[in-house]
């Protein structure tokens, strides 16, 4: 017999508007979130939204959406959907966005919020009143989420350095055919949008705001019009500095996405090619022992160990987009507010816009100040 707490699971209804790796990683999470989160709601992955008609049905089929379709307008329009995940190309994410808030319905966006900040303070005002989500998944990595508690128990102290890179490699293969992340008309911009963005949601999160960055751009490939490389210096609103290194050309280096954060009284550090582990040295330790720990991030008493598998057990990158969607919808059922939303994405944007305006100026840029982020970073003297 079901149980009280089943019988009265109340049903959103979900429609995906895009069909490449990000909705797999999307559909996924759809498909398994009731699988290891408590929740009141359950996930009817009612339609899945894309352009190419020949291969759509196929994947429907593979993720169990039980509908296809190609007007992403109609779709929208449905009163039988609830919750509207845009994963699409980052030129489109305004429109589709906006338009779904405007219809009542819960919108979750992938990363970049916008490819400008007007974009993004336009998606901001159109869902203040619906419930919505930015897909910066990397917030739910285990070690990440410990990471903040870290912080927020002062085992780092008052934070001198903050250094990030995500280093990819495929900028360099001749024989990868073109995708839209390769032009301006669809992405936008190259690695500022694509990379960067996650490195800054998570410094944020992490360090709290960025007051002014000094930015280069470099594009490698003759006749791209996008960046192939971004890298920039930092301050932060805590008084510390930071280093942070963008490219698609770090031939070797797969999809590193790493962080070094040294402070008065600990250092952490972290590299997404390792997702398990964290490395921390307690600087409080007496001199002869210290040393940075490698610390397996599964538990227990750490993020998620209650959540996934056993301690000791490690996750993969798709539990990322699991968590992510189990915490907003706890969020939901209690009625909080849920981080990333779309006013961190709009920070993020914000910070992406001065990096861009500081590598044309080769000046250092002011980053406008924002509404209020996340739940901010203890500061610590």
């Amino acid at each position: 017999m079901l149980s009280n707490v089943l019988m009265i699971r109340k049903e959103l209804r979900v429609a995906l508007i895009g069909q490449g790796s990000m909705g797999r990683a999307h559909s996924n999470a759809y498909a398994q979130v009731g699988h290891f989160f408590d929740t009141p709601f359950s996930i009817r992955r009612q339609v899945i939204c894309g352009r190419n008609a020949e291969t759509l049905g196929g994947m429907a089929a593979r993720w169990g959406w039980e509908e296809t379709a190609t007007d992403w307008r109609q779709v929208i329009d449905r009163p039988d959907i609830d919750i509207v995940d845009v994963a699409t190309p980052n030129t489109m994410h305004a429109e589709m966005a906006i338009a779904a808030a405007r219809a009542g319905k819960i919108v979750f966006c992938e990363k970049p919020l916008a490819v400008s900040v007007e974009e993004a303070e336009r998606m901001v005002e159109a869902a203040r009143r619906v419930p919505n989500m930015v897909w910066f998944n990397y917030r739910r990595v285990p070690a990440i989420a410990y990471t903040r508690r870290l912080i927020e128990e002062d085992r780092i102290g008052r934070v001198f350095h903050y250094r990030a890179a995500y280093l990819q490699e495929w900028g360099n293969d001749p024989k990868r055919p073109p995708n839209w992340k390769m032009y301006r008309a669809t992405a936008g911009s190259g690695v500022l949008g694509d990379l960067l963005s996650h490195l800054v949601d998570t410094a944020l999160y992490l360090n709290g705001p960025i007051a002014e960055v000094s930015a280069l751009q470099h594009t490698f490939a003759e006749g791209r019009d996008i960046d192939d490389a971004t890298l920039l210096l930092a301050r932060f609103a805590n008084g510390s500095v930071g280093t942070f290194e963008a490219t698609r050309y770090a031939v070797g280096r797969r999809n590193s996405n790493c962080f070094e954060i040294h402070g008065a009284r600990g250092m952490a550090r972290f590299d997404l090619e390792d997702l398990n582990r964290l490395d921390f040295h307690d600087a409080t330790e007496p001199a002869a022992t210290a040393g940075a720990r490698r610390l397996l991030v599964t538990g227990p008493d750490q993020p998620y160990a209650g959540v996934f598998w056993r301690p000791g057990h490690i996750i993969g990158y798709e539990h990322t987009f699991i968590a992510a969607l189990g915490d907003f919808l706890a969020a939901l059922a209690d009625g909080r507010e849920f981080h990333p939303g779309f006013d961190d994405g709009l920070a993020v944007e914000r910070v992406l816009d001065a990096v861009a305006r500081s590598a044309v100026s080769r000046a250092w840029t002011q980053v406008p100040a924002g509404s209020p982020i996340s739940p901010p970073v203890p500061k610590f003297t």
